[in-house]
């Protein structure tokens, strides 16, 4: 039988602190190194892999393949952060690290990607990979939405920190077996589980979230972003994040503070009368103004032409509008036509509008 744990010699404060925060960090540490397995949902692998083994793939249905997964986003942007010359550690976007990327190193990373599926469950991870994705999709969504309310410009890099903004909760869910359950116990509010983390763990999942970015190599305002979205002083994207967590846990059901709703959506510039707006909005896909990803092909005069023939005009109002011959409108529908690979003037404004060139 073992000696009474009250017969040894009792350590000192400083020594008792120092093993805790030791037994902390190495936690911690483990759970960072099992993260470098966290898999991708097996349809957006696969999804992604059919897009770049086409001959010609298309950049916005890249982009929006790898921005519907966590993991994918995170080995993507990882990569692509890697890339020596001016933009190392610089990109912020899954645009960007598209565009920076071959079509074959993308190719290459979804085909080595990990991958979970419903009907599948890993004893690693469980339903987490599940249950992070829905709740990372639900907040990009919303934040995708409040850029549209507010007109924020950094659109594509806010797709990123939306997505990835509770990174910071695998690691403490991989390091602490009664988290989140035990470590939240009754708390409801996003505000009231962030705080039982501080209380009990003596961290929360942004820290860490933002800690992990770094270590990933991924530009600092993503990182910042991460780790700040729960700071009841957050401003700029970190409260965008915020706000759109709240309206995630909203739309799935949770219980959310009408006070830090409207609070958060006043640092982001928007009233009561706009946030009910986005909250009705919610349940419903997003109609916001098309993300222009793969380059424009037609010059501007043609797109002043498609954009008047997508209004319905017909050619004569169109040379009128824009002081041209009826002529010169049909040659640049012409040309439009080629570049787009249109057969007619519905398929060519129905590709230049999914692309958000109109």
């Amino acid at each position: 039988m073992s000696t009474p744990a009250l017969s040894q010699p009792t350590k000192s404060t400083a020594d008792a602190q120092r093993n805790h925060n030791e037994g902390h960090g190495r936690r911690l540490t483990a759970a960072f190194e099992a993260l470098e397995a966290f898999p991708a949902l097996a349809e957006s692998r696969n999804r992604l892999l059919r897009l770049v083994s086409e001959e010609r793939p298309s950049t916005s249905e890249v982009v929006n393949a790898v921005e519907s997964d966590v993991a994918l986003v995170i080995s993507v942007l990882r990569l692509a952060n890697q890339v020596e010359g001016k933009t190392r550690g610089r990109v912020e976007s899954v645009v960007q690290a598209v565009e920076l990327l071959s079509p074959e190193a993308v190719q290459s990373l979804a085909t080595r990607a990990r991958t979970f599926d419903f009907f599948e469950r890993s004893a690693v991870w469980d339903a987490a990979p599940e249950r992070f994705r829905l709740h990372g999709v639900a907040t990009q969504r919303a934040a995708d939405r409040l850029a549209t309310e507010a007109g924020y410009e950094h659109r594509d890099r806010l797709m990123v920190t939306a997505l990835l903004h509770d990174i910071g909760k695998l690691v403490l869910m991989h390091a602490y077996p009664g988290y989140p359950n035990q470590v939240h116990g009754n708390a409801r509010t996003p505000e009231e589980r962030i705080h039982k983390e501080r209380r009990e763990l003596g961290v929360d999942h942004a820290l860490v979230g933002g800690v992990l970015a770094r270590r990933w190599g991924l530009p600092k305002q993503v990182a910042s972003v991460i780790e700040r979205h729960h700071s009841e002083d957050a401003t700029g994207e970190a409260a965008f994040v915020r706000l759109a967590d709240m309206l995630a846990h909203y739309a799935q059901g949770g219980a959310v503070s009408p006070t830090e709703l409207l609070k958060s959506a006043r640092v982001i510039g928007l009233g009561p009368t706009e946030l009910r707006s986005v909250m009705y909005d919610l349940p419903y896909p997003v109609q916001g103004r098309a993300r222009q990803v793969d380059p424009c092909p037609l010059s501007t005069r043609e797109v002043e032409v498609l954009k008047r023939l997508s209004e319905g005009k017909v050619y004569k109002q169109i040379a009128l509008e824009l002081s041209l011959s009826t002529s010169t409108v049909r040659t640049h529908l012409h040309n439009i036509y080629g570049k787009l690979g249109a057969v007619d003037r519905a398929q060519a404004v129905l590709m230049a509008t999914e692309r958000g060139w109109l």
